[in-house]
């Protein structure tokens, strides 16, 4: 190849990495939630993101009795705590939190069956950069992520009822409780 070419191609080059490193400083690219991504920027970052958690995912084993009863039904009341609102369940829309995001976050109804155990445990336990997914390793035991991730797993073919079931107190406490609302966010886990 002539040296013309070379000095070409390494020219070219350096000048696209300089405009890529120039280019979040013009604020040409609009990051309102409201407007969502660009279809290259939404292709970038989901495949970004499909792929890192599919190479993270392949070290992690998940346990052989997932889908027992107990561990789904605790990993339900999780769920219904801290996943719900932006992800919807059986029967219920995402919270308008949930609806205002961007990326919208996945209706875990309908697309928990594309993920593999292991790949859901990963996400849970380190969450998402730039998703609003946040990562609840640091502050839940592994047991604890893998309860959750055991009704995740149940989702796609839960019903309305099932889910109501597995969430709602079957003695609620009355309307009129004296009870002290809860200072976190409703259930015990590590520190």
């Amino acid at each position: 190849m002539p040296m013309k070419y070379v000095i070409t191609i390494l020219a070219t080059l350096a000048v696209v990495l300089l405009g890529a490193l120039l280019f979040p400083y013009t604020g040409l690219y609009n990051v309102a939630a409201s407007e969502g991504h660009t279809g290259i920027a939404r292709w970038y970052l989901e495949t970004l993101s499909e792929h890192s958690i599919k190479a993270r995912a392949d070290n992690i084993a998940a346990p052989t009795d997932l889908a027992d009863s107990s561990r789904v039904a605790r990993g339900a009341v999780a769920y219904a705590q801290m996943c719900r609102t932006c992800h919807g369940a059986p029967g219920q829309e995402r919270s308008v939190t949930g609806q205002g995001m961007t990326p919208l976050p996945p209706s875990l109804s309908e697309e928990a069956a594309e993920w593999r155990p292991e790949e859901i445990y990963w996400i849970v336990e380190h969450g998402i950069k730039m998703a609003g997914m946040p990562a609840y390793g640091p502050t839940h035991s592994e047991e604890e992520l893998w309860e959750i991730v055991a009704f995740v797993e149940q989702l796609p073919a839960m019903t309305d009822a099932q889910y109501t079931r597995l969430t709602v107190p079957a003695d609620p406490a009355p309307a009129d409780s004296t009870a002290p609302p809860l200072a976190d966010d409703g259930h015990d886990h590590v520190h």
